[in-house]
């Protein structure tokens, strides 16, 4: 049986497009600031028809019919409101946090001109590509923006900023204050090794939001049956990595235990800009893997990225536990801020 997965924000705009198309009234709501310990991050939305039926979520659920009730407003009038709530230390404990705080919520009718820029952004998904999508607070007017292709937009430099730290948020310039809402590629990951762990890990991954590739020379092992509904490669993992291109945005994790799978695809991590490359094995069986790779040429710099034994040090046991502190360890390298 499988469990629902929360819709990402381009899986929402994508319903969003469907209920428009079926003649339904929608309007979008989209988090733009909150408290420190907020039960949805910045740039969370929720899909609102003229029913009151809403997927998507802007708090967790302590303000959410709220926002309802605005929604059918702001269809109603067509014009953008931004509502702020306080949030008693009641409801914040009902969605799980330990005191109240307030939170910034911006609702926007859904209208044609809209509507272009949701298929824009879909298209942009399929092409892999990254954007921002830039809303002016004041009217709602909305442009899609790429600050590599438009260097000298007077947001470029904001946009760009924000998706390099994969993080929306509000920017005010020329006394205008605006939303970016940052659109990346998926986050990848990449596991070398069609073991027991990886079966673990592989649906954590994805209900995490990477795409997910395992690769395996062994055919026997790399199957449908044992990895659904994932991408899987049966070759060596120099012409998988090779074939894959790891980039900022990439975690490598290599599980085999087998140094004449693992390492060739550790050299070709190292060698990528991939932000996570970790390897499974005792610290004995580390050590002598960075003798071997050393022997192969890679610098002291290079090794010091490889994170073994992998994972977070929970005391994991079974391949489920072991995926569980892998997949946290993998989440702290991307989003905890580096010191400067």
């Amino acid at each position: 049986m499988k469990h629902p997965v929360p819709l990402d924000n381009l899986e929402l705009l994508s319903r969003a497009l469907d209920w428009s198309r079926e003649g339904r009234r929608v309007a979008l709501a989209t988090v733009i600031s909150t408290w420190g310990s907020a039960p949805r991050p910045v740039g969370s939305m929720l899909v609102a028809d003229g029913d009151c039926r809403i997927l998507g979520s802007v708090s967790g659920g302590c303000v959410e019919g709220a926002v309802v009730q605005e929604a059918l407003g702001v269809m109603d009038t067509q014009q953008p409101r931004s509502l702020e709530y306080g949030v008693s230390n009641e409801q914040a404990w009902e969605v799980g946090l330990a005191c109240g705080g307030s939170i910034r919520i911006y609702v926007e009718p859904v209208d044609e001109t809209k509507l272009r820029l949701f298929e824009a952004l879909l298209q942009l998904k399929q092409e892999q590509r990254a954007a921002v999508l830039i809303t002016r607070l004041e009217d709602g007017s909305k442009r899609l923006l790429d600050p590599q292709a438009e260097p000298q937009d007077p947001l470029a430099a904001a946009a760009e900023a924000a998706l390099r730290a994969d993080r929306s948020g509000e920017h005010e310039t020329d006394g205008q204050r605006y939303f970016l809402q940052v659109y990346n590629p998926p986050l990848r990951l990449v596991l070398v090794g069609a073991v027991h762990i990886a079966q673990a890990m592989v649906p954590m991954a994805k209900l995490a939001g990477y795409d997910v590739t395992v690769v395996d020379p062994r055919s026997a092992f790399v199957t449908e049956e044992r990895f659904p509904e994932v991408q899987r490669l049966a070759l060596w993992p120099k012409q998988a990595l090779q074939t894959l291109a790891p980039d900022a945005r990439t975690a490598v994790v290599t599980l085999s235990h087998d140094p004449k799978i693992d390492d060739p695809a550790l050299i070709a991590a190292l060698s990528s800009d991939a932000f996570y490359v970790g390897a499974l094995g005792s610290r004995r069986t580390h050590a002598g893997r960075l003798q071997r790779l050393a022997e192969q040429g890679l610098t002291a710099e290079q090794l010091e990225r490889i994170h073994a034994p992998v994972g977070l040090a929970i005391g994991a046991r079974t391949p489920a536990e072991i995926a569980v502190s892998v997949l946290a360890q993998i989440t702290a390298v991307l989003r905890q801020e580096k010191p400067a």
